[in-house]
């Protein structure tokens, strides 16, 4: 067996086509849920980019134990087990986060790997003098501006190169047995950079400066410009979709839909305005957010053309990849193997957890959300053996306080690092204060989430699922202190 994981990065499921958007430009996926069983109710775990993929590795969620950081020594990593039985693992991304203090154990758990250098600020190409940054809205950096002037013509831009590098592969490897193949492109991450052929798909009147970076906050922007931001999203939506066609055109060129498992997915969502909020990282997480697209073709089930309705999760990726090749999971694994699911739709869980560090805590079972808000003046810590952020290790500072925390369960009898984190930690995440409030919707009813329920049976019910999602997780004491629940 072999196995393709697409894995976008903000890829939003509320703009593709299948999922009933009218306004993007997304055939290719059009294709693909023809050729795939498209999930319906798949949510994130752990946000945002690096939470997210240490779940992929894991199966299991992370954000009530750690911030953002690296695959700890105790982790059970999904691509080196592969790797370990035998499976050839390979990874190919232009995610800068990768190369960086806090995601630096990632790539190293694969057989191989290979990086595309330029997205976003990663401090790639030198120039001394500064660049000069155009008039823009939203976000603009330095290293970005310098990044972007080497981006023409189109192969050159590094979602094309991500492609590329992938078509290299499968024509060294196509022929060979046992191997998973990672491609992981960045886009449509922002800033949101296309070639002109993209976002001649999307016109429009706007004469403003450039608005492509959209900032995490509030969206305070005229119509006009806001509107021209979403287009520029649909514009790097449409150039993904593209490069997704050619891998389609490939596997159907040389018959690889016999043996090979295709997975595409996300880590997480992105907001475009709605609720009145651009991007991510900043609670509550609504639907726009954590609500994610999943399309997987499975070859020993060949099943194509069909919706799943069932409540899934990053965190069964692991599992599921793992079963493909024969492997049990690991288990401190949480998650599920999907392969009944593709199948015949079978459950695999009544509730499912998501949530950021130190922010709302989250749950859904499918019809209603509840999301459990931060209360003031609680603690909160991360658990570590790799005392590493997101650009930088922890500062000595930081670490004279520190004490040894026993063993959580999944642990494997290691103690770790229990580190006093201040609460503004991470500033993007700071909210209004109305918007700090608990949140109860239905679905059903509700589906963009415009009016919170006020149900007390239906919020004991959801208390009561999120307590015990916490419990098997070994959350820590002070999560359930920190969200007003009672401790088990």
């Amino acid at each position: 067996m072999k196995a393709i994981l697409l894995l976008f990065d903000s890829l939003n499921r509320h703009c593709l086509q299948p999922y009933g958007c009218d306004w993007t430009h997304t055939p290719n996926f059009l294709r693909l849920a023809a050729h795939s069983v498209q999930f319906d109710r798949c949510y994130a775990g752990s946000l945002p980019c690096m939470p997210a993929r240490r779940e992929l590795h894991t199966g299991r969620y992370n954000f009530l134990h750690r911030s953002w950081g690296p695959i700890e020594p105790y982790d059970d990593s999904m691509p080196e087990m592969l790797k370990k039985n035998g499976v050839y693992t390979h990874l190919i991304s232009d995610h800068q986060h990768y190369w960086e203090d806090g995601g630096a154990t990632y790539h190293t758990r694969y057989s191989s790997w290979e990086c595309v250098r330029g997205q976003e600020g990663d401090p790639w190409k030198a120039q001394v003098r500064d660049p000069v940054i155009p008039p823009h809205l939203g976000q603009a950096s330095r290293q970005d501006t310098i990044n972007r002037s080497y981006f023409t013509p189109e192969e050159r831009q590094p979602l094309a190169q991500v492609f590329s590098l992938a078509h290299e592969f499968l024509e060294c490897n196509r022929d060979a047995d046992n191997w998973m193949l990672q491609i992981e492109p960045f886009d449509p991450h922002e800033p949101f950079f296309s070639q002109p052929e993209y976002q001649a798909l999307y016109p429009d009147d706007y004469k403003g400066p450039r608005f492509d970076w959209p900032p995490y906050d509030r969206v305070s922007e005229p119509l006009g410009a806001a509107a021209h931001c979403r287009n520029q999203y649909g514009a790097l939506l449409t150039m993904c979709d593209t490069y997704l066609g050619k891998l389609l055109d490939y596997m159907d060129a040389h018959d690889m839909w016999n043996d090979t498992m295709l997975i595409v997915a996300t880590d997480h969502g992105f907001l475009l305005g709605e609720h009145g909020w651009w991007a991510k990282n900043r609670p509550p997480f609504y639907e726009e957010l954590s609500h994610t697209p999943l399309f997987i073709w499975d070859p020993r089930e060949k099943i194509a053309g069909e919706r799943r309705n069932a409540l899934v999760q990053t965190i069964d990726l692991a599992p599921t990849l793992l079963g493909l090749f024969g492997i049990r999971p690991a288990k401190d694994m949480q998650g599920c193997d999907l392969h009944q699911t593709i199948r015949s739709d079978k459950p695999v869980r009544t509730g499912a957890l998501f949530g950021m560090f130190g922010a709302h805590i989250c749950v859904t079972d499918g019809r209603y959300v509840y999301m459990r808000a931060d209360r003031p003046g609680k603690p909160l810590y991360d658990y570590t053996l790799l005392p590493l952020h997101q650009r930088a290790m922890y500062a000595p500072e930081e670490l004279q306080e520190l004490i040894l925390q026993e063993p959580f369960s999944f642990t494997k009898g290691c103690k770790t690092l229990k580190i006093a984190m201040p609460k503004d930690f991470y500033p993007c995440m700071s909210v209004a204060k109305e918007e700090n409030a608990d949140l109860l919707f239905d679905l059903q009813d509700d589906p963009q989430q415009m009016n919170p329920l006020e149900d007390k049976e239906a919020e004991q019910y959801m208390i009561g699922l999120m307590r015990a999602l916490m419990q098997q997780n070994d959350a820590p004491a002070e999560q359930y202190l920190r969200v007003g629940l009672q401790l088990p």
